[in-house]
């Protein structure tokens, strides 16, 4: 995590890349605000994130909102989901990344993310999810 005034500055210009905007392909997407090379993490993050693993059963009790959150913002199977340790009032900006058959980013397999492609400023980002979480996605 950059810690003096001299690292944030270099973190804003050499690794910031990304901003959340209104996608044409569903709701709410991540798009380059600058041009983004091929190859790069272009969401490299300082937080460590981890996630717990809950039963479907231990949060049914929960408000409605907050499991549509959940369904919404976190990964899940049959019987559990994955809930971030940092709680849902922080995001990763990957939780908005939208689906393409033609993805522009693949998550390798340590979890981090790589640019597949060179990525022109303003150019929404996408993930394959069939490939990303192992399952067929229908839309």
């Amino acid at each position: 995590m950059p810690t003096t005034k001299k690292k944030i500055i270099e973190h804003l210009e050499e690794e910031v890349f990304c901003k959340l905007g209104i996608s044409p392909i569903h709701g709410i997407g991540v798009f380059a605000i600058k041009p983004i090379p091929k190859g790069i993490n272009p969401l490299k993050s300082y937080i460590r994130s981890r996630e717990i693993d809950v039963s479907k059963k231990d949060i049914k009790h929960l408000p409605k909102g907050v499991r549509n959150q959940i369904d919404m913002f976190c990964y899940y199977d049959r019987r559990s989901v994955s809930i971030p340790v940092n709680g849902l009032n922080s995001f990763d900006l990957a939780v908005y990344l939208n689906h393409s058959k033609r993805p522009n980013l693949r998550f390798k397999k340590n979890g981090t993310l790589i640019s597949l492609m060179n990525i022109a400023e303003g150019e929404e980002l996408f993930i394959d999810y069939d490939i990303s979480f192992g399952e067929k996605h229908y839309f």
